[in-house]
């Protein structure tokens, strides 16, 4: 099998690409590439990774053709410059490294505030121009100040931890902040308005989401206390900056200290003209370690996922850990055969799905194993859906899927069952994988049978009636269609019977037919996996 195949767009550290190299990957390190659109347009599709930082516009176009592309890899946070909806369509990871540059973000949030708090670059300016104006940079303390943080999650939390070592308090909104944790971290936990009107200093550490635009505007500015100063080494267009320019002018707003802009580069902009404003040209995660730490962490989650399906960091997959890789893997591929299994003999629009893990299978990563069964039901429907994708569609097309763990069940010790509704039926599928890493069916709509997956099989649902058998193989047998394996189960003596054969090839439409016209027989389905 070929090395997978990386291409890294943006400027990476040598020990990263060194990384790839070591863990047996094929990387390409074209560092200015991604600033030419049309030449990494011609180049991507020969790829299955590509590595950038904010420099690569990863577009629809772009993943369109990406025909090969299984993994993008940004080294840092901020994920503004990939086209997560059309990666996730196509079925694309995409992975960030959150915690790489955390602690040099939040520093540079510290040093800004302190900065703004100080005056202390107009006061250098000032001083380098030959000027001693003592009396003209008059500061405040960050002593028993109240800080306001918008967003309160690794850099937020550690912004709050660096303020209080300062004496501040610290106040902070996150709608994924639990009170527990906000005692742990030492933070009061309190409403967004809340933090407009009690804070002397409002620090933005939040994604840019459409809930999240403008998120500081006029109206937020105007319930601030007078005097207020607003950092944000987050993401440009937190901050509304016209709104901002106009509360500066007026006095309301004290002072700001900027890292991020709405448009990148900023090489002008009004608010520049305001010796009250602080501006760096997106220094957060600039520091020597931090550049380093992010490079050599894409680069080995890179590595991860495509030599052993571990994946960590990403936007649009459940995690799977290195470790638990390989117990998983052989579950996953039984989740996605049941899937598929139900998915191709489901013919109306499925309304609902019910993934059960009984026994071990129920402590393992389920998230994974749901997407993985969502991929199998939805590709005989839909084509090139995969564990990324799959949930996507599921919710777009308003299937409702639910996950039910519980403890061992019945002769198996662990054991997936998938059961599919529409508005005409109701179908179920069970399956487990045996000691020899095998998958095998062990029950269809409440029927015990035991059967492993083949290449090209028959379902067929039959009555229990002598002579079925026999009538079956000699249909087979003229047609030259070589049976590999045979597994019968019936509900009782007499009642609904199911037969599952396993062939060497997909049997013709007229071997179909044929074997549908048999007496006993109420449906013959092929299934392929």
């Amino acid at each position: 099998m070929p090395a997978p195949r990386v291409l890294v767009s943006d400027k990476l550290s040598e020990t990263a690409v060194q990384i790839f190299r070591d863990r047996g990957v094929d990387v390409d390190y074209q560092p200015e590439l991604g600033k030419d659109k049309d030449r990494l347009l011609s180049a991507i599709p020969a790829y299955d990774g590509l590595a950038i930082r904010s420099a690569t516009k990863v577009t629809p176009k772009l993943i369109s053709a990406a025909t090969q592309l299984r993994v993008i890899g940004r080294a840092g946070i901020g994920v503004d410059n990939v086209d997560l909806p059309a990666a996730t369509q196509r079925g694309i990871v995409v992975m960030n490294t959150p915690f790489g540059n955390a602690i040099t973000t939040a520093e540079h949030a510290i040093a800004m505030m302190m900065s703004l708090a100080r005056q202390i670059p107009e006061a250098s300016a000032s001083t380098r121009g030959g000027r001693w104006e003592k009396n003209r940079f008059m500061g405040v303390e960050l002593f028993n100040k109240t800080l306001g943080v918008i967003g309160c999650g690794n850099i937020g939390s550690i912004v709050a931890d660096r303020a209080l070592g300062l004496r501040m308090r610290v106040i902070a909104f996150d709608p994924f902040l639990s009170p527990e944790r906000a005692v742990e971290i030492g933070v009061e936990k309190v409403e967004l308005d809340d933090i407009f009107r009690r804070s002397d200093f409002i620090t933005l550490h939040t994604p840019l989401t459409e809930k999240t635009r403008n998120i500081i505007d006029a109206r937020a500015l105007s319930m601030c206390r007078k005097g207020v100063r607003i950092i944000n080494c987050a993401r440009g267009g937190l901050v509304s900056e016209d709104a901002l320019h106009d509360a500066l002018r007026s006095g309301h707003v004290a002072g700001a200290a900027l890292d991020v802009f709405e448009v990148e580069p900023a090489t002008s902009h009004p608010l520049f003209e305001l010796e009250t404003v602080v501006c760096t040209p997106h220094l957060g995660a600039s520091t020597g370690e931090a550049q380093e730490n992010v490079a050599l962490q894409v680069a080995e989650q890179m590595a991860d996922y495509l030599l052993s399906g571990a994946v960590s960091n990403a936007l649009n997959m459940p995690p799977i850990s290195a470790d638990e890789a390989p117990r998983l893997r052989p579950f996953i591929g039984l989740a996605e055969r049941l899937g598929s299994f139900a998915g191709q003999l489901t013919d109306e629009p499925i309304s609902s799905i019910v993934l059960e893990y009984a026994g071990e299978v129920g402590n393992m990563n389920t998230r994974a194993l749901t997407s993985a069964a969502l991929a199998g039901i939805l590709r005989p429907m839909l084509g090139t859906v995969n564990m990324v994708s799959a949930p996507v569609v599921a919710r777009e097309r308003g299937i409702k899927v639910d996950e039910v763990r519980q403890s061992q069940r019945g002769a198996y010790g662990t054991y997936i069952r998938l059961t599919v509704k529409t508005s005409g039926l109701e179908r179920s599928v069970a399956g487990t994988v045996f000691s020899d890493g095998k998958a095998r069916i062990i029950q269809i709509k409440g029927i015990d049978l035991e059967a492993e997956f083949g290449s090209h099989m028959l379902y067929i649902t039959n009555e229990d009636r002598p002579g079925f058998i026999g009538a079956l193989g000699t249909v087979l047998g003229n047609a030259g269609v070589n049976i590999a394996t045979f597994n019968l189960g019936r509900r009782a003596q007499g009642d609904e019977a199911i037969c599952l054969v396993s062939v060497d090839e997909r049997p013709p439409p007229a071997v179909l037919k044929a074997v549908s016209g048999l007496p006993q027989v109420k449906q013959a389905r092929p299934l392929d996996f």
